[in-house]
């Protein structure tokens, strides 16, 4: 038996696979590599979605459906965004995306997708003080999330930066907020609360909170001369190091070397890219001097860390954005638990004291 469920097959699945052996991603039969800054956003919704929707599934279609469905959304959310004043960020986004109705006309997986950008901005300006802003239908989502997030058109180096972010980490196997989502279709319950069950996994820092993390420990290493000491003080703490190792992968997660890419167009101007670089050499010197019973490597989180820093993306509104691209493998997950018709029900082993019967 396994505590984590760990090598547990729970679901037949055509989206994608993570061989952590191989240090591989597999999305619907495409290495990650091949998909990445190669196809947008949408064009990664297409993929995800066909067989699973009803609805056209070229990329300019969903495009175009998408910019609709973000319209549709600010309308929704609108009356409710004083009430997510005050709220951490996550949690602001989850009471928003709790608003969505069952009842909703607009194919429920698009409207959920859409939500989320809309949502995440309009929660980010609230804490600057800041009105929120409604969508530009005709932008794709990256570039539109960026604009109502600042206020004005984002470069288009940033625009896709983000957007080969959002496709980099729109699926990754059955992660704890992906298995949540699928548990929650199968009693179908509906999209948006399989959506809002799947936030809340995301919230824990053990799934989504890593790269706030990383950047927290590049403000405590501070200068290039104190990388080394800082990183052996550490080890030797045992204290773990954010933005390496990995559950799954047993090498290079190979999510960061897209990611890296991203950071090295980024690269340039205030951001710290090429400090963090110099950390990640010395911190996969010592693992590998330290740490000789496990190969731990870079992981997502570090270089997540370092591109959203470089978007000029709030800290506190990390997890958001990682929601704003995994929301694209949760709908693609709840529509296919949803066309299996199964209901996920796992036993459990009972170790509790047995009351004794009466002869």
């Amino acid at each position: 038996m396994s505590l984590g469920l760990d090598d547990v097959i729970a679901a037949e699945t055509a989206l994608s696979h993570v061989d952590g052996q191989a240090g591989r991603l597999i999305v619907r039969g495409y290495d990650l590599e091949e998909i990445a800054g190669r196809r947008s956003y949408e064009g990664l919704l297409a993929l995800l979605w066909d067989g699973f929707a009803v609805e056209p599934a070229g990329e300019k279609a969903i495009a175009a459906t998408l910019g609709a469905a973000r319209a549709r959304a600010f309308a929704i959310g609108k009356p409710l965004f004083a009430a997510a004043t005050g709220l951490v960020p996550v949690e602001g986004l989850r009471l928003l995306l709790s608003a969505l109705p069952d009842t909703e006309p607009t194919p429920h997986h698009v409207l959920a997708v859409a939500a989320v950008p809309v949502f995440a901005a309009a929660v980010a300006r609230q804490a600057q003080g800041l009105a929120p802003l409604p969508p530009d239908p005709a932008l794709g989502q990256a570039a539109d999330f960026l604009r109502m997030l600042r206020g004005k058109a984002a470069t288009e180096a940033h625009a896709r930066a983000l957007d080969t972010y959002l496709v980099t980490v729109a699926d990754h196997g059955l992660n704890a907020s992906t298995f949540t989502a699928r548990v929650v279709a199968s009693t179908r319950a509906g999209m948006f609360s399989a959506v809002v069950a799947a936030l809340c996994a995301l919230k824990g820092p053990l799934h989504g909170g890593a790269p706030g993390p990383v950047l927290d420990m590049l403000d405590a290493i501070g200068t290039e001369a104190n990388i080394d000491a800082w990183l052996s003080h550490a080890i030797d703490d045992g204290d773990r190091l954010m933005g390496f190792g990995h559950r799954v992968y047993r090498v290079r997660d190979p999510r960061a070397d897209v990611l890296k890419q991203v950071a090295v167009t980024l690269r340039g101007g205030s951001n710290r890219i090429r400090f963090a670089e110099a950390v990640e050499q010395g911190a996969l010197r010592l693992l590998a001097r330290k740490k000789q019973s496990r190969r731990l490597d870079t992981n997502v989180e570090f270089y997540t860390a370092l591109v959203l820093e470089a978007l000029e993306l709030p800290r506190d509104s990390f997890t958001n954005v990682f929601a704003l691209g995994r929301v694209g493998g949760w709908t693609a997950h709840v529509l296919e638990q949803t066309a299996s018709g199964r209901l996920i029900r796992p036993q459990s082993r009972y170790v509790g004291p047995v009351p004794a019967r009466a002869a």
